[in-house]
């Protein structure tokens, strides 16, 4: 039988066909104004210091790990239900990941009583993922972090302009990162932001993202600097104009994009609530949330087919 079921449906019109092809036509496609166009549509939507462009959110993780001085022997708590990149971030910089259980199947978010449990001499930092988009207790997370001396790097993929207690995720750690993968409620394809409000993080993070070159193609383009200089070990993490051209488009329909999945959710919430072997995770939330995906846990499921 064939699968029917997409992946994903790109929210994509004429808009985001207009932006790449005025973006190709001002001939300048690498990163340039537009990247910085949406770099401050960030700052201004989640009210941040800093918004730093990037390939995707796997590198964006990667410079968290850097700009935070993970490295050789440290230690990385980090959630035991993500996706690959949260724990390959920690790996690539020569650190040890640290797994932790999630709190329960109403709650797919690592567990704060967990964590604290799992802190050694070596733990450097706690690795926290939004999971569907649903808020982690940053609480707790926070008085862990500040207890221990750790840092928090918020993988916040799932999590566009989601909020826990009023405050958007990504901006209450030490560094949040996103993802516009296709499949994202921001699709670009690839690419992805980092923010942070720690104005030395931003700044190592804009030099390692490209080469660690001191001024990039456009500035010195636009007579900004005539010269540069590599001074450290870094990266091509950037993203491009074309891309973000698109993301530029994407970021202006998000919010209402996100209040019409707050609708779905509710039918959802009502068309199971009776259901007794479906578990809905988060399903007493009363936060804003992206409601990436709408997760259910089948309490007598198998994989074994008969």
């Amino acid at each position: 039988m064939e699968y029917n079921i997409p992946l994903f449906k790109l929210n994509f019109g004429e808009e985001e066909i207009e932006a790449v092809t005025n973006t190709i036509r001002s001939k300048w496609i690498s990163t340039g104004p537009k990247c910085e166009e949406l770099e401050n549509l960030f700052k201004e939507m989640f009210d941040v210091k800093y918004a730093i462009s990037i390939s995707n959110c796997t590198d964006g993780l990667h410079l968290a790990m850097i700009t935070n001085h993970i490295g050789v022997g440290d230690e990385v708590i980090c959630p035991s239900l993500t996706f690959a990149a949260s724990v390959n971030c920690i790996r690539y910089v020569g650190a040890t990941p640290v797994f932790c259980d999630i709190t329960g199947l109403d709650n797919m978010n690592i567990n704060p009583v967990e964590v604290e449990k799992l802190i050694t001499p070596k733990t450097k930092a706690i690795v926290v993922v939004h999971m569907a988009g649903f808020p982690v207790d940053m609480d707790d997370i926070m008085r862990i972090a500040k207890k221990h001396n750790l840092r928090v790097i918020e993988d916040s993929c799932h999590a566009p302009l989601s909020e826990y207690k009023g405050n958007k995720l990504g901006t209450i750690g030490d560094i949040g990162t996103f993802s516009f993968f296709s499949n994202k409620n921001i699709s670009t394809g690839e690419g992805g932001m980092i923010i942070t409000n720690n104005e030395e993080i931003a700044k190592r993070c804009r030099l390692l993202r490209s080469h660690g070159m001191t001024t990039m193609s456009y500035q010195r383009a636009k007579g900004h600097a005539t010269t540069y200089d590599i001074v450290d070990l870094g990266y091509n993490f950037r993203m491009d104009d074309i891309r973000a051209s698109i993301g530029v488009v994407q970021m202006k329909k998000l919010k209402s994009d996100l209040i019409k999945r707050e609708v779905v959710r509710e039918f959802y919430l009502d068309a199971l609530k009776d259901i007794e072997q479906v578990i809905i995770p988060f399903e007493k939330n009363k936060e804003f949330v992206s409601n990436y995906i709408m997760p259910i846990v089948l309490k007598d499921s198998t994989v074994e087919k008969t």
